[in-house]
């Protein structure tokens, strides 16, 4: 597991605040590797040897492993088991029921005993409010990363209705931190939000925020750390098609280590300028 204080560490020691997704699409990775016997496990072992000094963080999401079945979901242990001990680890599963549905899904995801996985971190829907969330808050040390505001299209929906509280998504961020403290709960927010940031730093000051949207969906990190950065970074920003299929030949893992490397380098000007490092 990690802690609030090994993840600021690492971003600290990495000069670094990147997170790698594993969306890995069978359909999309190198023809060669079609030739091994698990296919997803030996692109995602790859890309994770290319980039782990670079990073402090992945995040496989479970869609892309659970289209494929059992095959997929041995592809999501063996997964877990080979990421690196000292970056934290988030299953992007977007959960989001209740009772005992939610007490197997953080079963699946955090009881290695059980089914073979235990994420440091999982990606959570608010929508049926705390019940949602306390079977994962009930495994010690473990990190419920909440949706707070997405990137997506249809985030105007529903995120920006007004309630007696605001909008509803400051009100989600303001009642998920009476559930948890900042060293158990983080938020999701879109890149493409990034003057949202001030406004959400206002009701969650010392959370961390996982921000995609970076790269291939048009965020722009300059902007998100102006507007999000705090004394302990407080951003975990996610890159996962712009990195991982940087070349659709046998070299993927070297193209992906540069494309790693140049958000690093952006990143250790950011930590630099914020006085984090």
């Amino acid at each position: 597991m990690i802690s609030r204080k090994q993840l600021i560490e690492q971003i600290k020691q990495k000069k670094s605040f990147l997170c790698v997704g594993l969306d890995t699409d069978i359909e999309k990775i190198p023809a060669f590797l079609k030739e091994y016997p698990d296919p997803v496990f030996e692109f995602n072992k790859r890309i994770i040897d290319a980039t782990q000094d670079l990073c402090i963080s992945y995040k496989p999401n479970a869609a892309f492993y659970e289209a494929r079945g059992i095959k997929g979901l041995q592809s999501l242990i063996d997964t877990w088991k080979y990421l690196p001990q000292d970056c934290l680890n988030i299953i992007d599963a977007k959960r989001g029921d209740i009772g005992n549905t939610s007490d197997m899904y953080a079963k699946a995801f955090f009881n290695e005993e059980a089914s073979g996985m235990s994420f440091d971190a999982i990606t959570v829907s608010p929508y049926m409010g705390h019940d949602t969330v306390s079977s994962y808050l009930s495994y010690p040390g473990k990190w419920v990363i909440l949706l707070a505001l997405t990137s997506s299209a249809g985030s105007k929906d529903f995120q920006y209705l007004e309630t007696n509280q605001g909008y509803l998504y400051e009100t989600v961020i303001q009642k998920a931190n009476t559930w948890a403290g900042a060293d158990r709960m983080m938020f999701v927010v879109g890149a493409t939000k990034s003057t949202e940031f001030t406004n959400i730093r206002k009701f969650a000051p010392d959370n961390f925020l996982l921000v995609p949207g970076v790269g291939a969906q048009g965020g722009n990190l300059e902007e998100v750390c102006h507007y999000g950065m705090t004394k302990d970074c407080g951003l975990i920003v996610n890159s996962s098609r712009s990195i991982i299929y940087a070349s659709s030949g046998e070299d993927f893992a070297e193209a992906a280590r540069v494309e790693a490397l140049k958000m690093q380098q952006q990143m250790e000007k950011e930590l630099e300028k914020a006085g984090v490092i």
